[in-house]
């Protein structure tokens, strides 16, 4: 029996801390890494610095990635531990909505964990969850990491890959291979954002809901159309962009002149 902490709605950060629990009560059932635990930690810092919200940067980026897929002969999205733990269902109803493959895709690779996203993603509708166990059978040569192995019918093949919370070697060779890769990252100095085809700026929680509602919309448009979206999109501007915002919103609080009051009640709220 996992314990479960239960958080008032009231609270200030009511969603982070259910975030948390959620990732918490993944690992505790084999599905998230403890490494995955920092990894949320320094994606829910930038999250904050972003304003905690979806900006019209990040929507752009959205419609860009779901217009991208729509138009893909063998897309795929790519799962770790904590993906599957925030947003499995999303991840689900993503692969449905665009014709995806779903890869289960680990840095800390076991046998134990690839069948526990499984057994998470196909109660919930995924009719095939490559990656699993022998199945990877095939590498990316320039990933030094168990994220090389990826399978045949899946990564390896793919023309374009979704790779929420994602590392950036990884993306790195996906991209020196040829495919196109979305990537869902806070941090836009990160190298999977900076290396990325497209960047969506956001959290996973928001930004995967958005994606299967605009995929939806789009998958009746024509292909012309989607192209059109596609090519009007600028990577490099939408990263300058949330750069921009950040520097905005860390000189805002500057010039305000943040009492000490206030940084103590910031503090106490981040540590819930």
């Amino acid at each position: 029996m996992i314990e479960e902490t239960e958080i008032s709605p009231q609270h200030p950060r009511a969603e982070s801390l259910i975030n948390r629990e959620k990732l918490i009560k993944h690992q505790k059932l084999g599905i998230v890494a403890l490494a995955g635990l920092i990894a949320h930690g320094r994606g829910e810092a930038f999250d904050y610095l972003l304003g905690e919200k979806t900006t019209e940067n990040a929507f752009k980026a959205i419609k860009t990635a779901a217009a991208t897929m729509l138009l893909a002969k063998h897309p795929v999205i790519s799962v770790n531990g904590n993906a599957a733990a925030l947003a499995a269902e999303d991840i689900v109803n993503l692969a449905k909505v665009t014709g995806s493959k779903i890869e289960v895709n680990l840095f800390y690779r076991s046998l134990e964990r690839e069948l526990a996203i499984k057994r998470l993603l196909e109660p919930l509708g995924a009719k095939e969850i490559l990656g699993v166990g022998e199945a990877a059978s095939a590498q990316i040569r320039e990933v030094c990491s168990e994220r090389r192995r990826v399978n045949p019918r899946g990564i390896l093949v793919a023309d374009v890959v979704l790779v929420p919370l994602e590392d950036g070697d990884r993306t790195e060779a996906l991209r020196k291979m040829g495919k196109t890769v979305i990537a869902i990252d806070l941090n836009p100095l990160s190298r999977t954002a900076q290396w990325a085809s497209i960047t969506i700026v956001d959290n996973v929680v928001r930004a995967l809901p958005l994606l299967v509602k605009e995929a939806s919309i789009l998958k009746n448009e024509r292909p012309e159309k989607l192209r059109k979206i596609v090519s009007d999109f600028d990577n490099r501007e939408v990263l300058a962009k949330a750069i921009k915002l950040i520097n905005q919103r860390l000189s805002e609080f500057s010039r305000k002149g943040v009492y000490i009051s206030e940084v103590i009640e910031i503090y106490q709220n981040l540590e819930g």
